[in-house]
């Protein structure tokens, strides 16, 4: 990807003033109004954005095959599916915010029973993904929880975000940039764990310039994954969780995962322990694709080569 536009950047342009007009729309229009809108725009982005359309048909391509389901097989009506799902997803998101959306509508799987611990002398790590809708997950701490969760992004415009966040009546949710793992970033991270307060990433966006990444098999082919999640839970000597929030009937389950207790390593084996526990995720990754695979929300070409996309 070094010789591409990096997901990263495509994000900045515009990212905070988009969700800012659209959270005004809906507050003003209301959903049913700003809904055909933002899918009219979606449709846009399907019939001009070349790009994104060749990479949700590799993904569903690769999808079908590594889970021997060929009605998964890419169509320009699943692909386009899979467009209108980001849409949906977006004004869910609104929905969220807006306090539409409670507790009692979220179906929780927990088997590990994670709930009973958010509220422990100290916190742990979450570790989520761009497949189904991310901010039902960050919402749990202020539609039921009330433990503070610091959601680690690689946007340059987090601060903005947390006011926007703040003007939406987000009290337990903060946003850290952490482009880089600096030792301030380290310790501030720490303390917040000390005090009892969660850390929540997503695992399978590399971070800005392509630094710290591991390459593993997701869906049958090498993918760049980030090396951040492991490096954090072995540096920070925290357990480690997988979360989900998937949309199924019209209903969101969010499933709460246990991963690993503890993530260590010795520097002579360091990189063999992060390839292992990255590799291990996107094997959890591909579960949940095939559960929702119109979920799926990485409209970039996440494979080394995009020989076999074509739309």
């Amino acid at each position: 990807m070094s010789t591409q536009e990096h997901w990263a950047d495509q994000q900045e342009r515009g990212s905070f003033w988009l969700m800012k007009l659209t959270a005004l729309g809906v507050k003003l229009l209301g959903r049913r109004v700003l809904g055909p809108v933002l899918h009219g725009i979606v449709l846009y982005f399907f019939l001009f954005g070349r790009r994104a359309r060749r990479s949700a048909w590799q993904y569903q391509q690769r999808l079908a095959s590594w889970s021997g389901q060929p009605q998964l097989r890419p169509t320009h009506r699943r692909v386009f599916g899979q467009f209108m799902a980001f849409a949906d997803a977006l004004l869910d998101k609104l929905d969220v915010w807006n306090g539409k959306l409670g507790i009692e509508q979220i179906e929780i799987i927990d088997p590990g029973f994670l709930r009973q611990q958010l509220r422990g002398a100290r916190g742990q790590m979450l570790v989520g993904a761009h497949l189904g809708n991310l901010e039902v997950c960050r919402a749990l701490a202020e539609l039921g929880e009330q433990v503070t969760m610091n959601v680690l992004v690689h946007t340059r415009h987090a601060e903005r975000f947390n006011r926007l966040l703040g003007e939406a009546g987000a009290t337990h949710l903060r946003l850290i940039q952490v482009s880089e793992l600096d030792p301030a970033i380290m310790l501030q991270l720490s303390q917040r764990l000390d005090d009892g307060e969660w850390l929540a990433i997503a695992g399978d966006r590399i971070p800005l310039h392509g630094g710290r990444q591991v390459t593993v098999d997701f869906l049958g082919h090498p993918a760049a994954f980030p090396q951040g999640p492991w490096l954090l839970a072995g540096l920070l000597k925290c357990p480690l969780n997988l979360i989900f929030c998937l949309k199924h009937q019209g209903r969101y389950r969010v499933t709460l995962e246990p991963f690993a207790e503890a993530i260590n390593w010795r520097r002579s084996d360091r990189d063999q322990v992060i390839a292992h526990w990255a590799g291990r995720y996107a094997e959890r990754l591909g579960h949940y694709c095939r559960q929702a695979p119109q979920q799926w929300f990485n409209f970039y070409p996440y494979w080394k080569t995009d020989d076999d996309a074509s739309a």
